[in-house]
């Protein structure tokens, strides 16, 4: 008898490690990111310890947008098993949840583990950028044998745009769409364009953007804007109307629509699209007086405040 439990003694430990891993196999062959999350949970009750049951459960975790969670079982790993792969996913979680000094932290320490884990280098650059800490982002990218793409480039354009060189930023944003001449690069390089008011060379882009995209939206909104700040006011109308039929409650497109109509001279519908814009906007903010400060969330008080408050002062005294 003895001899018997002796020997139930060895085999279960083999048996609880089997059943956890045979857990983790259909986890990981599982679609439904839920199932996951179960089997994974399965595995790491009958073996607590079992780091991949935490680190599968985590990235599912993520994947459903349960951040904190992900962090939790990350932390966990990176406690008893700290590797580059654990603090890089973690830093990924915890920028979702817009942690971003948590998430440079995770990064950086992803790099000293590896030094050549290209994605957390690009990832901490972006989270620079995002700190403004554009000397620290230009710092991480434009390094000997880092592989150029359009993304690194991008990223060393917004570093450059935030340290006011223009050039350099230009520079950047021309070789992005060199390499890569879609909508993403042409729309980014409209933005630049429009930032510095060179609203021809912005329309340009975005026209090549919504020729690769008819769908992207954003791009329309800023090629209607484009055209407005051009005088082409019947071309801004088309896009205003697109964006405005699309989503009745846009009101960037109802302050676009609006401002079009004034350039036509339509004060009716000029009046009708101011008051639809404020009728949204009060909607979403009842405590915010009505005045301009109600539209200090639109991208025209944002980014266009001089032509904005000029429009504002007509369309309130009408």
């Amino acid at each position: 008898m003895k001899k018997y439990i002796l020997i139930l003694f060895i085999l279960f430990p083999i048996l609880v490690f089997s059943q956890a891993n045979k857990l983790i196999r259909q986890g990981l062959k599982a679609e439904d990111l839920e199932e996951q999350i179960r089997l994974f949970s399965e595995a790491i009750n009958i073996e607590p310890d079992n780091l991949d049951a935490y680190f599968y459960r985590a990235v599912a975790k993520h994947n459903i947008g349960d951040f904190n969670g992900a962090i939790l079982d990350y932390t966990k790993v990176a406690f008893k098993e700290p590797t580059a792969d654990v603090y890089f996913n973690r830093g990924n979680s915890r920028y979702s949840l817009m942690d971003y000094y948590g998430a440079k932290e995770d990064y950086t320490k992803a790099l000293e583990l590896n030094k050549d884990f290209i994605e957390a280098k690009f990832s901490l650059a972006v989270t620079l950028n995002d700190l403004e800490d554009y000397e620290g982002a230009i710092k991480e990218l434009e390094v000997p044998n880092l592989k150029n793409s359009a993304a690194i480039y991008l990223q060393l354009a917004r570093a450059y745009n935030g340290l006011k060189n223009f050039n350099k930023a230009l520079e950047n944003y021309n070789a992005a769409v060199l390499i890569s001449p879609s909508t993403r690069t042409f729309f980014e390089r409209g933005r630049f364009f429009m930032s510095i008011n060179y609203y021809k060379k912005a329309n340009e882009d975005f026209n090549r953007a919504v020729f690769l995209e008819q769908g992207n939206l954003p791009a329309g909104f800023f090629r209607g804007t484009s055209f407005l700040l051009l005088g082409k006011f019947k071309e801004a109308l088309n896009d205003f109307s697109a964006l405005s039929e699309f989503d009745v409650t846009d009101f960037d497109a109802a302050i676009g629509l609006s401002m079009t109509y004034q350039g036509l001279n339509d004060m009716e519908n000029a009046k009708k699209f101011f008051l639809k814009a404020k009728s949204v906007l009060l909607g979403l903010n009842p405590d915010k007086p009505n005045t301009i400060e109600l539209f200090q969330d639109t991208y025209w008080y944002q980014k266009q405040f001089f032509v904005f408050n000029e429009f504002h002062e007509k369309m309130s005294a009408l």
